[in-house]
C-alpha cells in the first residue's frame, strides 16, 4: 500500500508526501494495512487505495469510472462517505455509475444511452420531468402480478424485490381498475402507496419513451 502511494507521488513529482500519505491512509481507513500487498486487499480496499493514490497530489478535479462496481455494500457506503468529505473540501468529482441510487447523491446527473446524453440536471429537476405518479404495490405473487398488469395496461412497470412500481396517470382513476384486475386473478394487494419517483424510475421511464 505504501509503495503504491509512493509510486504515484513520484509520478506527480511530489517529494514531500509522507504527511499527506498518512492523512490519506487514515482518511481511507487503510493505515492498518499499509504494509500489505495491494493484490491481497479486498475489492473495496483496492478501490480506496486507488482513490488515495489519485489524491496524493491534491487535485482540484477527480474523474472516477464506476468506482464502486463489484464492491460489497459496506465498502460502497464507506466509499461514498469519503467522496462526500472530498466534496466538502472543494474537490469537483465527475463519476460514472450504473447504480442510480448512487446518482441520487450527486449535485448534477446526466442520463446516458449508447454514448449520448439523454438529459441532464439536478436529481430534483430530472424527477420533475416525469409525468404521472408512481404507485408502489406489495402483493402476493409479485412476478405474476407484474405480468398481469403488463397484459392489461399500458403502464410502465418495474419490479423491485417484493414490490411493484407502476407509473400511472392518477391514483383515484387507475388504482381501482388495477385492484379489480388483480383480484379477478386471486391476487391480493397487501400495501399500496404513492411514492416519490427515484432516478431509477425516471431512467427506465425515459428509456421506454425512447423505444429502448
Amino acid at each position: 500500500v505504501d509503495e503504491n502511494i509512493e509510486f504515484f507521488a513520484n509520478i506527480h513529482n511530489i517529494t514531500d508526501y509522507k504527511e499527506r500519505a498518512n492523512e490519506l491512509l487514515k482518511f481511507t481507513s487503510l493505515a492498518a494495512f499499509r504494509d500489505r500487498l495491494a493484490n491481497n486487499l479486498s475489492g473495496g480496499m483496492k478501490q480506496k487505495l486507488a482513490l488515495a493514490c489519485s489524491l496524493i497530489h491534491k487535485p482540484t478535479i477527480l474523474f472516477l469510472d464506476e468506482p464502486t462496481t463489484g464492491v460489497d455494500p459496506v465498502s460502497r457506503r464507506d466509499f461514498w462517505k469519503i467522496l462526500a468529505n472530498l466534496k466538502k473540501e472543494g474537490i469537483t468529482i465527475v463519476l460514472t455509475t450504473p447504480y442510480l441510487d448512487e446518482a441520487e447523491r450527486c449535485t448534477r446527473v446526466a442520463f446516458m444511452n449508447e454514448g449520448e446524453i439523454m438529459d441532464i440536471g439536478t436529481p430534483a429537476e430530472l424527477k420533475a420531468k416525469m409525468k404521472g405518479e408512481v404507485l408502489e404495490l406489495v402483493c402476493s405473487e409479485i412476478k405474476r402480478a407484474g405480468e398481469i398488469i403488463k397484459e392489461n395496461f399500458d403502464f410502465d412497470i418495474q419490479l423491485f424485490g417484493d414490490r411493484i412500481n407502476i407509473v400511472i396517470n392518477s391514483f383515484d382513476d387507475d388504482f381501482p381498475t388495477i385492484e379489480t384486475v388483480l383480484a379477478k386473478q386471486s391476487i391480493k394487494i397487501v400495501e399500496k402507496r404513492i411514492i416519490t419517483p427515484t432516478l431509477e424510475n425516471l431512467f427506465i421511464y425515459m428509456m421506454k419513451r425512447a423505444g429502448v
